[in-house]
C-alpha cells in the first residue's frame, strides 16, 4: 500500500511539473500532427527538463528509487536513443553503474553498432526511455539487448500514454513496464491546476481511447 501512495504522489509531481515547464502542452483546438498521421491534443517532450536543474535532478532521484524498487539486480543502464540517452545516463550515474545506448538502426559507418558502448553477454540491464506510446521503437531496442546476450530486466520510463496497445505490445514481449507518471494522473493534475476545464476533459479522454479516429 506505501509503494502504491509512493509511486501516485511521485506520477502527480512528475506530471505537474511537466505540464509547468510545458513539457507536455495541451490543445485541441489547434492538434498536433503526430509521424503516425494521428492527430493529437497532447505533445510531450520530456528532454525539456534536462534545461530545468530542479526538474531534471527530481526525475533523476525518482527514476533511481523506482529502478531500486521495481528492477532490484540491475548491473547497468541502457539509453534507447535518442531521447533515452541523457536520461538514462543520468540514471547511471545515479545509480553508479555502467550506461550504454541503442540506436534505432545500425550506424551507416566505421562498426556499424546499433548498441554503443561496453556489451557485456548475461549483464542484467533497465532499459530507460523518455516516454512511451504504442511501445514499438523501445520494444525493438530491448530485443537488440537481448539479441546481444543481456538480460533485459524491464523497462523504466519517464510518461505513458497509456494506450492499451502499448499494454499488450509489452505483456506479448514479456517485458516488465514501469513509468513515473501516465496519461491519467496528467489529466487529473491539468484539471486541479487549470490548465483544462471539463469539456477539455472529455475530449482528451475520448482522444486516449481512440486516438486513430479522435478529432
Amino acid at each position: 500500500m506505501g509503494n502504491d501512495h509512493n509511486d501516485k504522489q511521485t506520477a502527480l509531481k512528475v506530471a505537474s511539473d511537466l505540464l509547468q515547464i510545458q513539457a507536455i502542452k495541451l490543445n485541441k483546438e489547434n492538434p498536433f500532427t503526430w509521424s503516425s498521421g494521428w492527430k493529437s491534443p497532447i505533445y510531450c517532450d520530456n528532454r525539456l527538463s534536462l534545461s530545468f536543474p530542479e526538474t531534471r535532478t527530481f526525475i533523476k532521484e525518482v527514476l533511481a528509487e523506482a529502478a531500486n524498487q521495481h528492477f532490484p539486480g540491475y548491473e547497468a543502464v541502457a539509453g534507447v536513443a535518442t531521447a533515452g540517452i541523457p536520461q538514462g545516463a543520468l540514471l547511471a550515474e545515479a545509480l553508479g553503474v555502467p550506461f550504454i545506448y541503442v540506436r534505432s538502426k545500425p550506424k551507416g559507418h566505421g562498426m556499424e553498432n546499433l548498441i554503443e558502448g561496453k556489451v557485456t553477454p548475461g549483464q542484467k540491464v533497465i532499459v530507460l526511455e523518455d516516454l512511451i506510446s504504442t511501445g514499438g521503437s523501445s520494444l525493438k531496442a530491448a530485443d537488440a539487448l537481448q539479441q546481444s546476450g543481456i538480460e533485459v530486466l524491464g523497462m523504466l520510463a519517464i510518461f505513458t500514454y497509456g494506450f492499451p496497445l502499448a499494454d499488450d505490445n509489452f505483456k506479448k514481449a514479456g517485458i516488465k513496464l514501469h513509468c513515473l507518471s501516465n496519461y491519467q494522473i496528467m489529466l487529473e493534475k491539468a484539471m486541479e491546476l487549470g490548465y483544462i476545464d471539463n469539456a477539455d476533459l472529455e475530449s482528451l479522454q475520448q482522444w486516449r481511447n481512440d486516438p486513430a479516429n479522435w478529432g
